[in-house]
Order: C-alpha cells, then structure tokens, then sequence
C-alpha cells in the first residue's frame, strides 16, 4: 500500500481549478440568449431611448409582439439588425 502526501499547495492548485471550473460552467449558462426580448432589455442593448425604439417599430425596421401592453422582439432580429449597422437609426 503506497501513501501519497497532499501538501497545502496542491489543495490551492486543486481549489483554483475547482473554482475555474465552476465560472466555466456558469458562464456557459448566461450566455444563452433568450429568444424573446422585453423592450427594456432591447433599448438596454441598443442603447437607444424608449422614443428611438418606438420609430423603429413604426418605420418596421424592428418586428415585435405585443402581448398586453408588453412589446417583445426577436433575440435574432436584434443581432442582425446590429450587423446590418442599424442605418436609419436617428
């Protein structure tokens, strides 16, 4: 039967890969983009005014759904109109 010592330093090593592992793994998930956007998140992204997203949604530059009082776009709407250099945006 061999014994094997664990030093103090190989407990840190072992904690900082443990703790790298988990900010991964975590990060993985908030990545993922939801696929309908509230209004609130999409100016947040855009950073554009309540007013600028509305001419948006008026010129038909921006496709929404609104359920109730609630407007919602597409994750990928979104994106591509960022790629597309968002002409016309005032």
């Amino acid at each position: 039967m061999s014994v094997e010592v664990i030093t103090k330093e190989d407990l840190q090593a072992f904690r900082l890969q443990l703790l790298g592992d988990i900010k991964q793994l975590l990060g993985e998930k908030t990545e993922v983009a939801k696929e309908w956007l509230k209004g609130t998140e999409v100016r947040k992204m855009l950073k554009v005014s309540h007013g600028t997203l509305q001419n948006l949604r008026i010129a038909g530059k921006l496709c929404y759904s609104k359920i109730g009082g609630t407007y919602y776009y597409r994750y990928k709407e979104i994106i591509g109109m960022l790629e597309s250099g968002m002409e016309g945006v005032s």
